[in-house]
């Protein structure tokens, strides 16, 4: 089934109920964005000639246009590409370049990063509305329909292929195990669209419920406890370190109106869980996903975060999801057995876009081979025993020392380097670069080269120069010393 018969579904039953809201405002009715979605899709076949298949690119802050467009992108049977707005303009080129996007919409702020970008904000996005609509595209159930792209631990960002069947799964799953909703129901997009909390629109949208933009377009603690306490039945997802900023704030109550918060996307300490179920009642949801198997893997529900000992644990295989932990030669483990953590369910990607090679190895055997390192115990709990590779997560984004160290490298006066994270009270982690150079370099040089090529909340908040890197025997840097001296030095 074509995704956009989710927006069509509620539009025919509800054309006058309020789809899209931005702060306190109700903005469009499902009449109306079905409506613009299909204008949209026609304008993108006949004006662009755009075929089936095609790319589209979405380099956007929360804003009312990143659904129309998406659903617009999926009624024309065309593969949307929705990328972080906080990505460097040579992060927006690799991956529009890559993904082999032929047109590309922005946000007013990204014009200047993306040049050829379509603003919607433009006279020229305006008038793709005088199309008349169109009907929904014939599609496979397994023909692409976004492309995620998760930065790899070489520091070359890879597309996840994701489908109308892995993305419809992901939808039906939200009912199965998070939440029923209804019209009356609402979500608030305080994270970025173009990832998890842009998923979670789709089950509120086959509702008929509302799905609420912050009038600042981003997470701010104040403005999310006023929303909270606006709107009705109101859910919406959240990084563990959002959490952590709305229990600080001076702002923090429990909204009455609170119906979940569902967060994840870094480990979340007890103390914190607790504090939060505290403060928000048992209203929480925990879950485990990655880009390659959006938000789907294994969940804490609501009830389980009763128990102290579950919230060690990353809950139990969503419903329809296997889940189960590998040793080195891909044998599953005994329960308390650790090892790396496998899944399979029809949320799993079909592949990384044009590498067949990454491919192979991330799906062998019929698994997604999550990088993870973790175990299962007698009942299907799964804990989470260390990250995957040396990833580090700042503020919920994933960042990936390799593509750090390489733009470091790029100094001639550095030799080597090595970057690791350390804790941060706020953001989870924070980067920081050892340094081996050939002679003295001020730290602010280096600075401007990570900012003149990766994004601003990638870069080292320390560069300390040392005058060798641990290593082992073999010639492996020891990040876990590096680690541990970071976090002394931070002390």
């Amino acid at each position: 089934m074509n995704l956009a018969q989710l927006l069509l579904r509620s539009a025919r039953w509800l054309p006058r109920r309020p789809a899209l809201a931005v702060g306190k405002t109700a903005v469009r009715s499902y009449g109306e964005m079905a409506d613009r979605s299909a204008r949209l899709a026609n304008a993108l076949t006949r004006k662009f000639n755009l075929a089936a298949g095609d790319r589209v690119a979405l380099a956007m802050r929360n804003c009312p246009e990143y659904y129309e467009l998406l659903f617009a992108c999926w009624h024309a049977g065309l593969v949307a590409v929705p990328m972080n707005a906080r990505l460097h303009a040579r992060e927006f080129a690799y991956i529009i370049e890559n993904s082999g996007a032929r047109l590309c919409f922005v946000t007013p702020d990204l014009e200047s990063a993306i040049p050829n970008g379509m603003s919607v904000s433009s006279a020229e996005y305006g008038k793709l509305f005088t199309e008349k609509s169109s009907v929904p595209a014939e599609v496979a159930p397994d023909a692409p329909a976004w492309l995620f792209y998760t930065s790899g631990t070489t520091g070359v960002p890879k597309g996840a292929v994701l489908t109308h069947r892995n993305l419809l799964f992901a939808t039906q799953a939200y009912f199965a195990d998070i939440d029923k909703l209804a019209p009356g129901d609402s979500i608030l997009h305080a994270a970025p669209l173009s990832h998890g909390s842009g998923l979670y629109g789709l089950p509120h949208f086959a509702a008929g419920a509302l799905n609420v933009i912050p009038e600042s377009g981003h997470f701010e603690p104040e403005e999310i406890y006023a929303l909270l306490g606006h709107w009705p039945n109101v859910s919406f997802f959240a990084a563990p370190t959002m959490i952590v900023r709305l229990l600080a704030s001076p702002a923090a109550r429990a909204p009455a109106n609170l119906k979940t918060i569902t967060y994840g996307g870094a480990p979340m300490y007890v103390a914190d869980s607790l504090r939060a179920i505290e403060l928000f009642g048992p209203r929480l949801y925990q879950l485990y996903g990655q880009g390659e198997s959006p938000m789907t893997i294994s969940g804490l529900t609501q009830a389980m975060h009763a128990e102290r000992r579950a919230l060690e644990t990353c809950g139990i295989a969503r419903t329809g999801v296997e889940v189960a932990v590998f040793d080195a030669d891909d044998a599953p483990l005994p329960p308390g057995e650790t090892g790396e953590i496998v899944t399979r369910s029809d949320c799993v990607m079909t592949g990384y876009w044009q590498n067949p090679g990454a491919s192979e190895r991330a799906l062998r055997a019929g698994w997604l081979h999550t990088g993870d390192v973790g175990s299962l115990d007698a009942a299907g709990f799964l804990t989470l025993k260390d990250r995957s590779k040396d990833m580090i997560i700042s503020g919920g984004s994933n960042i990936y020392p390799r593509e750090i160290e390489e733009v470091l490298l790029r100094h001639p006066a550095v030799a080597e380097c090595s970057v690791v994270g350390r804790p941060h009270p706020e953001w989870g982690e924070e980067v920081v670069a050892f340094i081996v150079c050939r002679r003295d370099v001020p730290a602010p040089e280096l600075d401007a080269l990570c900012l003149a090529n990766i994004a601003r909340f990638k870069r080292p908040r320390q560069y300390r120069f040392v005058a060798a890197l641990p290593k082992n025997n073999y010639g492996k840097v020891l990040k876990i010393e590096l680690r541990r001296l970071a976090e002394d030095v931070a002390q």
